[in-house]
Formats: structure tokens, C-alpha cells, sequence
């Protein structure tokens, strides 16, 4: 398996129109890599670029120390799956999978086990000899994963593979992929703008919007810290929320206010410094919005008109009006008041996050 670092990587198409600015990734040997963010924020040009499908308009893209700028996508040793499967209609399964192996000439006998070793761990063995149209959207995606596995490169690529499936199966598929990095303990790097499968299948994530990386960390840091507010607002379901105010200081406490808000910020979260005055947003996820919380880790209360309750099962969602503010909270099942109803909420100090009105940048530590 292999290592993969972007530098400088800029993208423009007609010299005028920027994809990607000044790219600077490593991607570890065995990582499981997800680029994520919204349509249109170069996700995909970047990993054209590293299959060889895309020039580099600047930088370098190097695999275990070696830059491959230009060696075309068949001596890069590696394995892209497309969104859309890309399978031969012609061809058998089987054919399908060892397609790129008789094109290299490898011998009968050594494709014929690869396809079977393959076919073994993705579980599609029985479907050998059926062609594609006799295949659901989940077996097809198999068999196009399959068709990389064969090839045992250094790095596979996965392109939104699940885009196309349905909700479950987008589902299952997820656990198959992640069980396939434990099996092959591979380098992946995936790309999706569907910040449910990063969190759930990454090592690292990386986010991205307008072609700039925002921020690289775990699951756990992107969510639990991050870096600015674009970030926070792409990761988590449902979305934070973001409530605009200042910052005031007061006898050595500070507060934070708008029309509606007036309540107390404790000192960790500015990190000891004085940003008295200062325009800010803070941001809080719909599960730390309380009904009940006690202590000095919760808000003072904040009276709500509830205008839209949504039953989900476990839980309910509550569409709130704070002054001018929509809020949403996520509560437990049967909460028990209907629209138009005064609620007072509370919000959890420990997972609150204060961003900067001006840059948008995260200020808490």
C-alpha cells in the first residue's frame, strides 16, 4: 500500500476559472481518506488529477516519495470505482473483473484466482457468469469494486460509489466498504458530499468548499472542533444552529446577547482572552439544545414559541422561534406540546462553539 501527498495543487480550467487553490495533503499508508463537501467544491477534479485523468495545471502529486505528474493512469498503480459502475454490458461478470488483467497479460490460471479471491470477499461468487443487467444496483457496485480488488494496486479511489443506491442499501454498502479496508488494510481514498458516509467510514476527513481545503482531522475533531464555521455547519445531522449576537463584559463576567438572548459565557470558552464587543456567532448542535438541563454546564433559560414538532421515532424535532432566531432541538419521543406552545430551552455549555462574525473562524479552543 502506498502514501499520497498533494503540493501546491492548483487547478484552473481556461485560466480564469479556479478549481482547486494550493492543494497540501498527505494521505498515510492504510488510511482510509474521505474528501467530503458540496457539489461543485472539486472533490472529484482532485482525484481525477491523482488518477491521471485530469492535467495538474500547477504542483505535485507524488505515491510513496515519487512524483507521477505525468505518467499516464495505467503505470500509476492505481484502482478507480466510478460513481456510475462503468461496467461492460457485453461482458459477463467474470469478464468485467478480469477485463484489465488480460489486458495486461497475466496468465489464465493467476486471473482466474484473483477474480475468485475477489468474487470471495465481496460475495458475489454465485454471480460469476450473469451479465450486469441481471444484476440490483448494490451487486453492479460489487462487481465494479470487485474489478478493482483484482488489480491489488497501491491505492484505490472510490468516486460517490453509493450515490446511485437507495437508502438502504447505501446503508449496507457502507458496513461492506468499511469491512473491505479491514480485509485488504488498504490506502482509500474516497469522495462523497454525503457527510454521513465521512464520518462514518473515514480515518481522516477532509473537507473542502470553493476549492480550499477547510479542514483535515478524525471524525471526532471535525465534529467536536471545528475549525470555522462553514465546517460546522456541513458536518453533523441535523445542521448546527447559528445564533448572531456580540460578546460584553460585565464585572468580570462575560455575556452574550442579541434581540433575544441575554445569557452568560463561561471563560473556557473564550480561552481566557477579552473579546469584549466583539461580533460573534455561537453555535449550537439541535441534541445539546435542553429542556431540563441543570447546573453551571447549562444556559439560563430562553423562552421559545414552538412553531413545528416532527415525530421521528426516538426522538422529535422542534422547529423553535427565539426573537428573530429559528433554533432547532432534537428531544426525546412524545414531547407533549403542540405548535404554538412557549418552551423554555437551555443550551449545553460543553459542546457550544463561538465563531468570529467577520472570518468565520472557530475562537474557543
Amino acid at each position: 500500500m502506498a502514501n499520497v501527498k498533494f503540493e501546491n495543487i492548483t487547478k484552473t480550467y481556461n485560466k480564469a476559472t479556479k478549481v482547486l487553490a494550493n492543494i497540501n495533503l498527505e494521505i498515510k499508508e492504510h488510511e482510509f481518506a474521505v474528501i467530503v463537501g458540496p457539489s461543485g467544491c472539486g472533490k472529484t477534479t482532485l482525484l481525477r488529477m491523482l488518477a491521471g485523468l485530469e492535467e495538474i495545471t500547477s504542483g505535485r502529486i507524488l505515491i510513496d516519495g515519487e512524483v507521477i505528474n505525468h505518467f499516464p493512469p495505467s503505470k500509476r498503480e492505481i484502482a478507480m470505482v466510478f460513481q456510475d459502475y462503468a461496467l461492460y454490458p457485453h461482458m459477463s461478470v467474470a469478464e468485467n473483473m478480469s477485463f484489465a488483467l488480460h489486458l495486461r497479460k497475466f496468465k489464465a490460471s493467476e486471473i482466474e484466482k484473483r477474480v475468485k479471491e475477489a468474487a470471495k470477499i465481496l460475495q458475489i461468487s454465485p454471480y460469476l457468469g450473469r451479465m450486469p443487467r441481471e444484476l440490483s444496483g448494490g451487486q453492479r457496485q460489487r462487481v465494479a469494486i470487485g474489478r478493482a480488488i483484482v488489480r491489488k494496486p497501491k491505492v484505490f479511489l472510490f468516486d460517490e460509489p453509493l450515490s446511485n443506491l437507495d437508502a438502504k442499501l447505501r446503508e449496507e454498502m457502507r458496513v461492506e466498504i468499511a469491512k473491505l479496508h479491514q480485509k485488504l488494510n488498504s490506502t482509500i481514498i474516497y469522495v462523497t458530499h454525503d457527510q454521513v458516509e465521512a464520518m462514518t467510514l473515514a480515518s481522516k476527513i477532509i473537507i473542502l468548499n470553493k476549492g480550499v481545503v477547510q479542514q483535515v482531522g478524525t471524525p471526532l475533531e471535525v465534529y467536536g472542533k471545528p475549525g470555522n464555521k462553514f465546517v460546522a455547519a456541513f458536518i453533523g445531522s441535523p445542521t448546527m444552529n447559528f445564533i448572531r449576537g456580540q460578546i460584553h463584559a460585565e464585572k468580570g463576567n462575560f455575556y452574550f446577547r442579541n434581540d433575544a438572548i441575554n445569557i452568560k459565557v463561561p471563560s473556557f470558552l473564550l480561552g481566557g482572552s477579552d473579546f469584549s464587543d466583539r461580533e460573534v456567532f455561537i453555535g449550537i448542535r439541535p441534541q445539546d439544545i435542553s429542556l431540563e438541563g441543570k447546573g453551571e454546564c447549562y444556559s439560563e433559560g430562553m423562552e421559545t414559541i414552538l412553531e413545528v414538532c416532527e415525530l421521528l421515532g426516538h426522538r422529535e424535532n422542534l422547529y423553535l422561534k427565539l426573537g428573530k432566531t429559528n433554533i432547532l432541538a432534537c428531544v426525546d419521543a412524545f414531547f407533549g406540546k403542540s405548535p404554538g406552545s412557549r418552551v423554555v430551552i437551555k443550551f449545553n455549555y460543553k459542546n457550544m462553539h463561538i465563531f468570529d462574525a467577520e472570518t468565520e473562524l472557530r475562537i474557543n479552543p
